[in-house]
């Protein structure tokens, strides 16, 4: 346990690089399927910003995973 004045346990490194690593290819994953309009969404607009918005937050995560301050 880590001394951050809780009594949880952390869950181990390798796991949360797992499971950061796999989120942020969810968040990609998610923003191009908006952005190639796979939902078939009427107006392409909100497709392409809510695309866009998945694509920069899986950016943000994967440069806080890598900065290490997750």
């Amino acid at each position: 346990m880590k001394g951050n004045g809780t009594n949880r346990p952390e869950a181990p490194k390798g796991a949360r690089l797992a499971f950061g690593i796999i989120m942020i290819l969810v968040y990609l994953g998610m923003g191009l399927l908006f952005i190639f309009n796979v939902f078939d969404i009427i107006n392409p607009v909100v497709s392409y910003v809510v695309g866009g918005l998945l694509i920069v937050y899986s950016i943000f995560r994967g440069y806080r995973l890598f900065v290490g301050s997750n």
